[in-house]
């Protein structure tokens, strides 16, 4: 028995991959492009486990994934992969539509194939599991209900459109082809190993370096947010229990506006590591910080952001069991630490192309 993961090398896929082998002997194969967001640092606990074998290479490349699949012959495969970072899709949308729209619909097809000269029941109890976001639902106003998996699809961003185009395409090869898929729509996820473009991340690197701590606009988008270990959980719940051709919302039932959020990391990093016994100073000014919300910095806001996303996962509570293990705030104390802990790996993923992309991004 063996799953196969996408983009096991990102975020979210490498907690999923370290989480699913810490808790299984069931062995993985890794498929990761290993573009800017891919990361194989984030896995190397894993190097000599024989239960991983991490494969470099492209969802699109038809070949490759042929080859994977005949040869490990998985029960599953889990479906990760994907240009992720709205700002970036606004920048430069052409990446999204390729990994997100045509990556997706050639994965689609090779693991078709591969399904359909299955034998029974490994026919039966195959699934493909795709993971996709909130965004894909559009915004809510302050007082509307959370996303249901019945809300229509209102994307408002390259990167949310791209998304929610792979979800149609996976919907259709259920509904045309019978592939026994399976859909989950996550909220905003954070924790280790994120990739410091983020809020949260970006928030932490940044306050610790003494840098400004960049909001957009008046910093009232709500979020819903996610411990990427509690998505990881309910992703497992999901491929073990779910219904083939079903979609499951999974949140935290954790909404703080932005800023609200950035005042919490700065109020967690003065009791963890209080900036005058760091001599922590401002990078524009020179002048030592008593307190890291000094840093916080309005900026011009981002071309149609959407003002607020909430999960209601009463349908995987009701019929999966599963619910968050973690509030908000030991989920950020968590990642809080996480990030002090490892300032090495911070260090490195912060090439020179990173932080031009974040100059243009934030800069004045």
């Amino acid at each position: 028995m063996t799953i196969l993961v996408t983009g096991g090398a990102g975020f979210i896929g490498s907690n999923f991959v370290l989480d699913w082998l810490a808790q299984s002997n069931e062995p993985i194969v890794n498929l990761d492009k290993l573009t800017y967001a891919g990361n194989r640092e984030n896995l190397a606990s894993l190097e000599g486990d024989a239960r991983h074998c991490f494969v470099q290479g492209d969802i699109g490349d038809v070949a490759l994934v042929q080859r994977l699949l005949a040869q490990h012959r998985p029960r599953a495969v889990l479906h990760f992969a994907a240009e992720s970072h709205v700002d970036r899709s606004i920048h430069g949308p052409d990446d999204f539509i390729q990994t997100n729209v045509v990556g997706t619909f050639r994965l689609l097809q090779t693991v078709r194939a591969y399904w359909s000269e299955l034998p029974e029941p490994a026919r039966s109890t195959f699934r493909f599991l795709h993971v996709s976001t909130d965004e894909v639902y559009g915004s809510l106003g302050p007082s509307d209900p959370a996303f249901t998996e019945a809300h229509r699809y209102e994307p408002n961003s390259p990167y949310s459109a791209s998304k929610a185009a792979s979800d149609h395409l996976v919907r259709a090869w259920h509904h045309t082809y019978g592939l026994p898929v399976l859909t989950t729509n996550c909220s905003n996820n954070y924790g280790p190993y994120h990739f410091p473009e983020k809020l949260i991340p970006l928030m932490i690197v940044n306050a610790l370096a003494g840098q400004p701590l960049p909001i957009y606009g008046d910093g009232q988008q709500v979020r819903d947010w996610l411990y990427v270990g509690d998505h990881c959980s309910a992703i497992r719940c999901v491929l073990a229990a779910g219904q083939p051709g079903q979609t499951y919302n999974i949140g935290g039932r954790s909404e703080r506006t932005n800023l609200a959020v950035v005042q919490q990391i700065c109020a967690v990093l003065d009791e963890y590591a209080p900036a005058p016994q760091r001599g922590v100073t401002h990078a524009r000014t020179g002048v030592p910080i008593r307190h890291y919300a000094e840093l916080i910095t309005f900026v011009a806001d981002r071309p149609g952001h959407d003002r607020r996303y909430a999960m209601d996962i009463g349908k995987i509570e009701r019929e999966l069991g599963w619910r968050p293990a973690e509030t908000f705030d030991s989920g950020l104390r968590k990642t809080v630490q996480w990030y002090l802990n490892h300032p090495e790996w911070v260090q490195r993923v912060q090439s020179g192309a990173y932080r031009a992309w974040v100059q243009k991004q934030y800069g004045q």
